[in-house]
């Protein structure tokens, strides 16, 4: 499995966010622009503690197991792979979705002294820093599950049994 790569996500950020921006230039000039829903950065943020979450307990078991206590439960493979699945298709629509909020965000900053507008803009805020959230914690997630180095392939050596 490949690692997130920081750059894809800010690429995704910076593209969804720049044709947001003008897409919300558009909408407006042509009529009312449609709102930021106030449950957005609930569902980001909510997202972001699952994940953040699922990588303490794995982390949490798997140093139980590194210290061979005798209530330690192993980590299932499968399980901690599906939880990077999860985690990497989490970060990609995070980045997604905040670069679209970040893009109407910054449309909506020309339009502070309308209350309306002012709000949505604070929304819009919220889940761009949920979004961050959400990256962050699947990033720490992939990180925990991570298999440690093969010393046998990093030093050249050669076991011998």
């Amino acid at each position: 499995m490949r690692e997130l790569r920081i750059r894809l996500l800010a690429g995704v950020f910076i593209v969804a966010g720049v044709l947001s921006w003008a897409g919300a230039r558009l909408w407006a000039s042509i009529g009312t622009l449609p709102s930021v829903p106030l449950a957005a950065p609930i569902v980001l943020a909510l997202i972001a503690v699952v994940l953040l979450s699922t990588a303490l307990s794995i982390r949490a078991r798997l140093k139980a197991q590194r210290e061979r206590r005798p209530e330690a439960k192993g980590v299932d493979p499968l399980m901690a792979a599906r939880a990077v699945v999860f985690g990497q298709a989490s970060a990609l629509v995070a980045a997604l979705v905040s670069g679209m909020y970040g893009g109407t965000g910054v449309f909506l900053l020309e339009s502070l002294d309308i209350p309306a507008r002012r709000d949505q803009a604070i929304y819009a805020g919220f889940s761009v820093l949920a979004g961050v959230g959400v990256i962050a914690a699947a990033i720490f997630l992939e990180r925990v599950c991570k298999l440690p180095e093969d010393d046998d392939r990093n030093t050249g050596a050669t076991s011998t049994a």
